[in-house]
């Protein structure tokens, strides 16, 4: 049976849940796939699957800060309208809550935003902070294959 190591290339089912519920849930879809130390989960849930055998299923109670660091605020920011129209679809409607999808800097990855405000002038203002930041995390996970 194999063991989790660094490195190691897993399928799993996982779910990261705070406060208000699940923010990602694979259970009841298809299992992910991953390679430990790649930056797809924190260091904090990568340093929990560490020695945790094939076919494992646990939950782990992360406190408040550890999974995705605290809350900075100088990461909430206003991203002008004539940027988002650049960016995406020029006739988009903002609303507080919503979460909008940027494309990193070389076009290869993105990141997403969380609408906090829309100014008269139709700039948002948005949170970059992961969404649990600062927050109590429960990481339940079920390890399918460990390669």
């Amino acid at each position: 049976m194999s063991i989790v190591i660094s490195g190691s290339f897993l399928t799993l089912h996982y779910r990261l849940a705070g406060p208000k519920g699940d923010i990602i849930n694979t259970f009841s879809d298809k299992p992910a796939t991953l390679s430990l130390g790649s930056g797809e989960l924190s260091p904090a849930m990568e340093d929990r699957l560490m020695g945790l055998a094939e076919g494992a299923h646990a939950t782990f109670e992360l406190p408040a800060g550890e999974a995705f660091g605290e809350r900075n605020p100088e990461m909430a920011q206003w991203v002008a309208r004539k940027l988002l129209t650049q960016l995406g679809d020029p006739m988009e409607k903002y609303a507080a809550g919503d979460v909008v999808q940027f494309p990193t800097p070389d076009g290869l990855g993105s990141y997403a935003g969380t609408v906090l405000e829309v100014n008269d002038e139709g700039a948002v203002r948005f949170d970059f902070n992961h969404p649990l930041a600062g927050q109590p995390v429960t990481f339940e996970v079920r390890l399918i294959g460990v390669l």
